[in-house]
């Protein structure tokens, strides 16, 4: 009775205590229709993020599965002090990437490897990298998003993660970080990287069109 009590609060719309540490306590407590509302919530997200890892709507709906299987598994693991979504997207990336080397073999980088150092990007401002339209825009408009998954896939890993979980799923800086484990420094460089690299093989598609790509704002 107090476990029904507890997940009709929780699924109470607009209620305070419908959050993601709610849920999952409620989970741990027995609460199998809980987890299922956490499942619901990100299930999306995750297929989104598995997708532009792996490329392959099979690999990445088996990645997630996999991911939510997992997590629950070792729900007593999550300290309640992090993000439960930032958990859990990590655990949905090492299952794409681990998707992806058995596809095509070991990669030849870690998603958490420093293989760029902050001072590799020289004397160039990290101030760069956006351009109009910004890559949300292109991403969300039917007749380009081909043309940006092209061009996404011809990122390394660890340049298309970042700018996946940044200007895609548009998580800040400092989320983006925790999920990939690395510094605030790092991801900027990663990002500016991603970003300049895409400007660059947009400009392939867009050269002679009219189709004016630049610089703009600042990586925020």
């Amino acid at each position: 009775m107090e476990v029904a009590t507890t997940s009709s609060a929780i699924f109470a719309k607009g209620n305070v205590l419908d959050d993601d540490l709610t849920l999952v306590q409620a989970t741990r407590n027995g609460d199998i229709a809980a987890f299922d509302e956490l499942v619901r919530r990100y299930d999306r997200k995750l297929l989104r993020i598995a997708q532009n890892v792996t490329h392959s709507l099979e690999d990445a709906e088996e990645a997630v599965q996999e991911a939510f299987l997992k997590a629950y598994q070792r729900l007593n693991q999550f300290q309640a002090s992090a993000k439960f979504s930032t958990w859990l997207v990590r655990i949905a990336l090492n299952e794409s990437f681990m998707k992806l080397r058995k596809r095509h073999g070991t990669l030849k980088q870690s998603i958490n490897s420093d293989a760029y150092a902050e001072s590799d990007t020289g004397k160039r401002s990290l101030d760069l990298a956006d351009w109009a339209p910004s890559p949300e825009a292109l991403y969300g408009a039917a007749e380009l998003r081909q043309i940006l998954i092209q061009c996404l896939q011809r990122l390394t890993p660890t340049l298309k993660i970042v700018f996946v979980l940044r200007d895609i799923e548009e998580h800040s800086i400092s989320e983006t970080s925790e999920i990939l484990d690395l510094t605030e420094t790092a991801v900027k460089t990663r990002l500016f990287r991603a970003r300049l690299q895409l400007r660059e093989e947009l400009s392939k598609y867009f050269k002679g069109s009219g189709f004016s790509l630049r610089a703009a704002t600042t990586i925020r």
